[in-house]
């Protein structure tokens, strides 16, 4: 596959946590205390993976270029809304609303790069923010008719969809993977433990493996040692006569098709799509994303992706009553008192605490979530020990 041993078991690697990842999302029972934090449902699996797609695309700009861009969230949108329309007038079949997502989000991060990356630092960082939120703003108000602005779009049962057979009377069309629904869901049981498998979360996850490997194939190749040379001192590289622009221009396209493919696949999810996937906050959840999980790493932006919709969708479900509940045992003063002291950081709270993990992340760890395993690793290293020369003497650790 062209890939060195190290890379190679690094991607069998996310490919079984993908795999198993309804039993390793699930570890605790139904029912029990601690199943608030089992994150093994199909929605949050199939969100897990679509960002990490959408965390490794930027990271092929912002990891590898060293250009920070405010305005993914544009080519993210606009992949939703084009895979939206194949699904409206073509096919409900994912296939052909991923490819087009793909295509119009190249289309228009080309665009968008062409003219951003005139500037650089910070200039360059502003114009991608203007470009996302003049994109929301357009996809919000002015091009209603195209986007449905406010409240969205959606297929409908009057749509025209020409390639696909009439529906029953009042069906509502279903997103199908050559007839496979993405909602469809298969419950096992063992004991205490319920594990649901869905076919959406695993054609997304198929999806993500192969833009993982992708961006193995472009860390070590080439081109991307020339990226790394862009982020390293662009300016030294021109003088040697080397025009960098071509190759942050071919970083930006690529990155904004992954984004792309992303809302393509957030469509075949969940096909209702609008203007929010759009606003900047979008964009600033991708940088965060990369930074914590450790930005020009190969799967820091995965680990980043899955941490911050961990804490979005789990963490922020903690009420006071579940508060409650796990300190039933204290004294009931005691009890009021932790439930007050814990609550302002869960809840609606939850962007405080991920606020405090990602000072402390930039503080103590540079390199991110990856750079925290490898520290550990390290402490659990165990180092050969020396054999004895025959003065007795041995030869000290280097």
């Amino acid at each position: 596959m062209g890939l060195t041993k190290k890379d190679f078991t690094l991607l069998i690697i996310v490919a079984v946590l993908c795999l198993f990842a309804p039993f390793i999302l699930n570890p605790f029972p139904e029912g029990s205390a601690m199943a608030q934090f089992n994150a093994g449902y199909p929605d949050l699996m199939q969100r897990l993976v679509i960002f990490g797609i959408f965390a490794i695309g930027f990271n092929i700009l912002f990891g590898l270029t060293g250009y920070l861009s405010f305005g993914h969230a544009a080519f993210l949108g606009v992949g939703s809304y084009a895979a939206i329309w194949m699904m409206k007038l073509l096919t409900m079949n994912v296939i052909p609303a991923i490819i087009v997502s793909v295509a119009v989000a190249g289309l228009f991060s080309l665009l968008v790069g062409w003219i951003s990356l005139r500037r650089s630092g910070i200039y360059f960082s502003i114009l991608t923010l203007a470009f996302a939120q003049m994109s929301y703003s357009l996809a919000y108000s002015v091009l209603t008719p195209i986007t449905g602005g406010e409240t969205g779009l959606q297929p409908k049962y009057t749509d025209p969809r020409i390639l696909d057979g009439d529906l029953p009377p009042g069906e509502t069309p279903r997103a199908n993977l050559f007839g496979l629904d993405m909602k469809d869901s298969t419950q096992i049981t063992m004991g205490d433990w319920v594990f649901t498998f869905n076919a959406g979360y695993y054609v997304a996850a198929v999806v993500m493996l192969v833009a993982f490997y992708v961006s193995i194939r472009i860390f070590r190749s080439p081109f991307g040692m020339m990226l790394r040379a862009v982020k390293s001192n662009q300016q030294r590289l021109n003088y040697t006569g080397l025009n960098s622009k071509p190759y942050t221009l071919a970083a930006f396209v690529i990155s904004g098709m992954y984004a792309g493919l992303a809302g393509g696949l957030l469509v075949a999810m969940d096909t209702q799509v609008g203007a929010e996937r759009m606003f900047w906050t979008a964009s600033g959840e991708v940088v965060l994303m990369t930074i914590l999980g450790g930005a020009g790493t190969l799967i820091g932006p995965v680990l980043g992706a899955g941490f911050i919709k961990y804490f979005e969708n789990i963490i922020s479900k903690i009420n006071e009553s579940i508060l409650h509940q796990w300190f039933a045992f204290m004294p009931d003063g005691i009890e009021d008192f932790l439930v007050s002291m814990v609550y302002p950081f869960i809840g609606k709270g939850w962007h405080l605490t991920l606020g405090i993990v990602f000072m402390l992340v930039v503080i103590f760890l540079p390199g991110g979530l990856v750079e925290g395993g490898q520290r550990v690793a390290r402490l659990f290293k165990r180092r050969k020990p020396s054999s004895d020369k025959p003065d007795g003497k041995t030869t000290p650790a280097e």
